[in-house]
């Protein structure tokens, strides 16, 4: 889906990070969308591969899966089984390090087209504030055909305590059971 992505020399690719391809298919209800992986994950080539991140403690609390016991592509089929998928907003930017304040000359994902092609998709959550605020830009009028949820961030960076994250996050779980 990232075809579109202008080429670069070698000097410029060096300092470009990129997302990784959507994990989603015709059964995902719902989509969750982060920025941009960060250094640890994108060094893993994983999603939420940083451990501090609490991603996949918080989706096994809403699959019921012990998701962070699974090997990753285990993981990734157990959120698919689940209906849920993944993506980011950005495909690619250049950032020093993983904050997405650090984000800078990004672009986007085709959100739009990646919606597409998900018939049963429901719910549309984006994981932390960055991901909510360019998301939404790039949805434009679509984002009125699904349940929008901006998510407390599962980075570490963002330091709200695990609870509250939780009880944000378990608001997913009603869309399972739809």
């Amino acid at each position: 889906m990232n075809d579109f992505l202008p080429s670069t020399d070698d000097a410029d690719a060096a300092a470009l990070k990129r997302c990784f391809a959507p994990v989603a298919d015709a059964h995902t209800r719902i989509l969750v969308l982060g920025s941009l992986p960060g250094e640890r994950s994108l060094a893993q080539q994983q999603y939420y591969g940083n451990r501090q991140n609490r991603f996949w403690t918080l989706m096994s609390a809403i699959t019921g899966v012990d998701l962070v016991a699974l090997g990753y592509e285990a993981r990734l089929q157990a959120l698919l089984a689940h209906g849920i998928g993944l993506w980011d907003v950005v495909a690619q930017a250049r950032r020093e390090g993983s904050l997405d304040s650090q984000i800078r000359g990004h672009v986007g994902n085709d959100l739009v087209g990646l919606l597409d092609s998900l018939p049963q998709l429901r719910t549309i959550a984006f994981n932390g504030g960055t991901a909510a605020r360019l998301g939404m830009k790039a949805l434009g009028e679509h984002a009125q055909r699904y349940r929008i949820v901006p998510l407390p961030s599962s980075s570490p960076a963002y330091t709200a305590p695990y609870p509250e994250k939780l009880m944000v996050w378990k608001t997913l779980a009603d869309d399972l059971l739809k």
